[in-house]
């Protein structure tokens, strides 16, 4: 019995860690290349569902794809409506694999014939720089796949003498979905949909399930690789929850519609086998994978916007709640992580700069104590967040652009707190009038270069002015301390002065916190 036991939860352990080493491998090797991909192919529900099915076989992960859908959505990169287009897409794509282990994988022993690329890849892993080491995992857990996938096939034949389903019943949608429920558990407890359809493939080749029970197996992964969704959903952003709410109702979806067809695509399968003397296998059950959820596709492709609708009305969006756009999930992928948190807290500075130009004009909003409020709290959470992006001395890049993202949300917070602190002193009294002219023109050159409409140089207008202020300071100390004061002259000397400060200031944290938000911009990898 352990002689062929171990041998298959070996195949399985290997499959699985080659199946992660591949994606994770490739998803950090071409970060780039997938947000460029996803970006270029979002027009369009067809051009979405293109693009997340390519990323999704290509990547080997749907959760890759998801995880970079929401990094899109959340960062305003792409619509919600567009995002559901690449979700079915990203489906189709998981079934890429199938394909590749029935017309290969089971008839050829791959893994022998990759046993190199493990030995490359680990060369380059441990040898390569920057993001080449990345190339090198991928190679690495392709060859493991591949020899997991040969040790499988072997422990599944060994099992198939003492383990069959040829107990439970067959025929007719009781029993299919019975046997459905049982490629749900085993999918929920592998926390893949690839490697339960992997067994399923390598079952059916070993005889030890029927093509009818494999085809309800393979219905029923359909369905349960929605259980990783559902954990992300738990304690994720609005924009995870809503992407894996998505994900889950397409494949709901697709999977019912797939048990619905079981009987009549048995049917055609096995007419078609008599017809040429070969029984379905392996193929046909990729083919059937496929066909379900592409039925799915064309059923739901065109009432994408409809979806949308319905999953935010699921899960809609409590404005009471301070939203940010920092999913962990995001953490598996450090540029786009890196790049959902320049854009939040871009988004945070137009805020602070706009109360700021409101506290200029003395017209703060009767909401600037809870707007401050929420932008503190997400702040903290951004500065949590960004400690705890991946980065090497490999990748100097990311490096270079957590350490400006930390000053910056320094410099915010420290703006913040001083527009919660806003001088009692009239800033249209013709004392300040210098130093509110700078303040605004300042405050406005900062608006513009955020948004990319400022000049080149709006950085050292900036910072000219910034020191403009610091310089008037120093003179309006120097002219109020050398004439003689009476008590009620040095309360309004101080009153003046501490206004001054407060201009100075707040100019200094504007321009750093400019300043850093560009220099992570500029180091964008």
């Amino acid at each position: 019995m352990f002689d062929t036991l171990f041998p298959f939860l070996g195949g399985l352990g290997l499959f699985l860690i080659g199946m992660m080493l591949l994606s994770e491998g490739l998803v950090a090797f071409a970060g780039g290349s997938l947000k460029q991909i996803l970006l270029a192919f979002t027009g369009k529900p067809i051009k979405a569902f293109a693009s997340g099915a390519l990323i999704t076989a290509l990547a080997q992960s749907s959760t890759a794809t998801t995880v970079t859908l929401i990094g899109f959505v959340s960062a305003g990169l792409i619509s919600f409506t567009q995002a559901i287009g690449v979700v079915i897409g990203a489906s189709l794509g998981n079934t890429a694999t199938g394909w590749i282990i029935s017309g290969l994988g089971l008839k050829v022993n791959l893994g022998f014939y990759t046993l190199p690329l493990i030995g490359l890849g680990a060369l380059i892993k441990l040898l390569a720089p920057g993001r080449q080491k990345e190339l090198g995992r991928a190679l690495a857990g392709f060859g493991i796949l591949f020899l997991g996938l040969s040790t499988l096939q072997e422990g599944m034949q060994g099992l198939a003498a003492n383990f069959s389903l040829a107990h439970m019943p067959a025929g007719g949608y009781g029993s299919h979905l019975l046997i459905m429920l049982t490629g749900l558990a085993l999918t929920a407890v592998l926390q893949s949909s690839t490697a339960a359809i992997a067994m399923t493939l390598t079952a059916l080749d070993a005889g030890a399930v029927s093509f009818d029970q494999a085809a309800a197996i393979v219905v029923g992964a359909s369905i349960g690789t929605t259980l990783t969704g559902v954990l992300v959903a738990i304690g994720g952003t609005i924009y995870a929850k809503r992407t894996a709410i998505a994900y889950i109702l397409f494949n709901v979806i697709a999977g019912l519609l797939g048990l619905l067809i079981l009987p009549l695509f048995l049917k055609a399968m096995y007419a078609t086998g008599s017809y040429i003397n070969v029984p379905p296998g392996a193929l046909g059950l990729a083919a059937f994978h496929s066909l379900f959820i592409g039925l799915g596709a064309v059923l739901c492709l065109p009432f994408t916007q409809q979806f949308a609708r319905w999953v935010q009305r699921l899960v809609p969006d409590r404005a009471a709640r301070p939203q940010h756009h920092l999913d962990d999930s995001l953490l598996q992928v450090p540029a786009l992580a890196l790049e959902t948190t320049q854009r939040t807290l871009e988004e945070l500075a137009q805020r602070l700069l706009n109360l700021y130009q409101h506290s200029l004009n003395m017209s703060r909003p009767s909401t600037a104590t809870e707007d401050l409020q929420q932008i503190e709290t997400v702040l903290d959470q951004a500065y949590e967040f960004v400690l705890r992006i991946p980065s090497t001395t490999d990748t100097p890049a990311i490096a270079t652009r957590i350490s400006a993202l930390l000053h910056a949300i320094d410099h915010m917070q420290r703006l913040r707190s001083r527009l919660q602190h806003q001088p009692s002193a009239d800033l249209h009294d013709s004392r300040y009038q210098q130093a509110h002219a700078l303040a605004t023109e300042l405050n406005t050159l900062a608006q513009q270069g955020l948004q990319g409409q400022a000049p080149e140089d709006w950085l050292d207008q900036i910072q000219t002015r910034s020191q403009a202020l610091a310089e008037l300071l120093s003179d309006v100390r120097s002219h109020l301390l050398a004439v003689p004061q009476d008590q009620g002259d040095a309360s309004r000397t101080l009153r003046i002065t501490d206004a001054h400060r407060w201009f100075e200031r707040s100019s200094q944290h504007v321009w750093r916190s400019s300043h850093y938000l560009q220099q992570a911009r500029q180091a964008r990898a």
